[in-house]
């Protein structure tokens, strides 16, 4: 375990020398100071005017300001995830060159706890991007409309649990290609086009009779990274309500689970 958390702060170290890290943390800084300059423009009288019908005046300017959660939460999930990928794809390439593979093979580490360390560093990385993004837009909400609604918060797990899927394949294909390129953009390809589509495979159902396609899509859902249906638990979250189904949780915590053991299986198993 000690070494797991060497790796893991190694890998922070990483993001911190190779600027990934500040580039991160300068996208979320101009994101949330747009935002804050977006917000300075308009006044909650003007929202209260718009609401004030048939009495019903806060009941609807809350449900004004959840539209606004909405609006922020939706493209931070989309934004966020994109940048994480792009700026942890290098990890396990940059690892495996000559000289820095030697060097890191030659220290008593196993190659299990390798992979676990690049894995938690990487998502660690993420995090506390993730979770500056999401308590700034949580404070400036709070500032600005009065609504300190904790249950935005929970937007912070959710985007980083759809993120740990990604990687989890990124490091797998990393791993067998050594390419960050090749495993960035196989990864944008399932995040960005292949799980939207299997999300809605049961309207596409109804366009097409052959069996043997429906297998396939469904098979394919059950396979690869549920991130779509991630995306709308965090939607759900973000507005106040509740996971409307823990089925893509316990699929995407078992994708996890067999794409690491599969990479770490591979990665013992290879001479460098």
């Amino acid at each position: 375990m000690k070494n797991i958390l060497i790796l893991t702060q190694f890998t922070l170290r990483e993001a911190f020398s190779r600027k990934i890290f500040i580039m991160f943390s300068g996208v979320t800084l101009f994101i949330l100071a747009v935002a804050a300059l977006i917000f300075s423009f308009v006044s909650v009288d003007d929202f209260q005017g718009m609401v004030n019908v048939n009495g019903s005046q806060l009941e609807i300017f809350d449900k004004i300001v959840e539209v606004l959660k909405l609006v922020i939460v939706v493209p931070l999930f989309g934004i966020g995830i994109f940048l994480a990928i792009f700026s942890t794809s290098s990890f396990i390439p940059h690892m495996l060159e000559k000289g820095s593979i030697d060097l890191l093979l030659s220290k008593p580490v196993s190659r299990s706890q390798v992979i676990l360390g690049k894995y938690f560093g990487g998502i660690a990385v993420v995090f506390i991007n993730i979770a500056f993004l999401i308590l700034g837009s949580w404070f400036l909400i709070g500032i600005k409309f009065g609504n300190w609604d904790p249950s935005f918060l929970l937007t912070i797990p959710t985007i980083v649990f759809a993120f740990a899927e990604l990687y989890s394949l990124l490091i797998l294909i990393g791993i067998i290609t050594q390419s960050s390129v090749l495993a960035m953009m196989l990864t944008y390809l399932i995040y960005f086009i292949i799980s939207p589509i299997l999300s809605y495979r049961d309207n596409i159902f109804s366009f097409i009779e052959s069996k043997t396609t429906e297998y396939i899509l469904e098979t394919l859902y059950y396979v690869l990274p549920k991130t779509q249906d991630l995306s709308t638990i965090n939607s759900e979250l973000a507005a106040g309500g509740s996971v409307p189904d823990w089925m893509p949780v316990i699929l995407a915590f078992t994708f996890i689970i067999l794409t690491i053991a599969t990479s770490i299986t591979i990665f013992s198993k290879k001479d460098y």
